[in-house]
């Protein structure tokens, strides 16, 4: 009778739980962002408590409406320009279509071996220009609802990004107590090994953080440089988009190939070539240095496991799965690595 008894509670334990699972399912992205922000800022939040005499509550308020301001305001901001840029862009288009293209350039007929081609195929997509439109005419109303759906995405991302950061702030505020019950419930699992697989994963994801967001800063400053040198508008908006964009893999050309273009466009050929170069082998050949140095500096597992983590976890999990990638890769080679440890004895 007293087995049947506990059964019954395991089962109902087990019902609750899945239960819970489920209604919290539509905020596990944000509640997982929130708690990498505030892990990855800890040690600001540690110093801000000792500034307010150890007030976690009014370090945790403070520290949260700076992610707010810090946040929500270049957001906001961002939104405007990228409204005046579209418009640039709709009378681009609009110019193009009246007006085809200009003339080639006359460095264009000079480059070797195929400057006659080049030239003869500037001109086909001049003639062919109105044609073009033409066709395309009628998919520009599902080019439209695609845009429009793509907003309604990017308005869901700024509203997830809104809760993660209002839960950094109870991750703050409660940041302790939930890593003793989170280290408590691992000793019950996994016994005495639980303290190494805490600091494993907490390493793991510090690594990933500075590894992602500190190419992302470094293209974005390397970025803006390029533009305010080649003179392109708008060259702090662009910063922006470059930070943005680099936090996915081949996001940065997405900003500065158009921008090359549009240098050619204007006959600024000296410095369209100087963005293309810098931008190739500056903005994101650092793409390849700095990260793998980032994420691999201060930890003993092989680089190959974290950049497989790192992308495979793109692929397999979206964006989230720069973080859960390379953590399940990481928990997972160091069980194998204890485990034919204790075989081999």
């Amino acid at each position: 009778m007293l087995n049947n008894d506990r059964l019954l509670v395991q089962i109902l334990l087990l019902v609750l739980f899945g239960a819970s699972l489920w209604v919290m399912a539509p905020f596990w992205s944000a509640l997982f962002w929130g708690a990498v922000l505030a892990f990855a800022s800890w040690p600001l939040m540690r110093l801000l408590t000792r500034w307010v005499n150890g007030r976690e509550s009014l370090a945790a308020a403070l520290l949260t409406v700076g992610w707010m301001l810090l946040v929500a305001v270049p957001l906001v901001w961002l939104g405007f320009n990228l409204a005046d840029h579209v418009r640039d862009a709709t009378a681009f288009i609009r110019d193009v279509q009246v007006d085809g293209l200009p003339e080639a350039p006359v460095w264009l007929a000079g480059v070797p071996l195929v400057g006659g081609r080049l030239v003869g195929i500037w001109n086909s997509i001049d003639q062919q220009g109105a044609a073009m439109m033409v066709s395309i005419k009628p998919y520009l109303g599902q080019v439209g609802n695609w845009l429009l759906a793509r907003s309604a995405q990017i308005g869901g991302g700024i509203l997830e990004l809104t809760l993660s950061i209002v839960f950094v702030f109870f991750f703050y505020r409660d940041g302790p107590r939930l890593a003793v019950f989170v280290h408590g419930l691992l000793e019950r699992l996994i016994g005495d090994r639980a303290g190494y697989y805490i600091e494993l994963v907490a390493g793991t994801v510090q690594r990933v953080v500075n590894g992602v967001i500190g190419t992302a800063a470094a293209q974005a400053v390397l970025a803006l440089i390029g533009f305010l040198i080649a003179g392109v508008p708008g060259a702090l908006v662009l910063g922006i988009v470059t930070f943005l964009l680099s936090l996915i893999p081949m996001g940065p050309p997405l900003v500065w190939i158009p921008a090359t273009a549009w240098l050619a466009w204007k006959g600024e050929y000296g410095m369209a070539v100087f963005l293309g170069i810098w931008g190739t082998f500056i903005i994101s050949g650092v793409d390849n240095v700095l990260k793998p140095y980032l994420i691999s500096r201060g930890g003993n597992l092989p680089l190959v496991i974290v950049l497989l983590g790192v992308f495979g976890g793109l692929i397999a999990f979206g964006f989230i799965g720069l973080f859960i990638g390379p953590t399940l890769l990481a928990v997972a080679y160091s069980l194998l690595t204890d485990w034919s440890k204790s075989q081999a004895r």
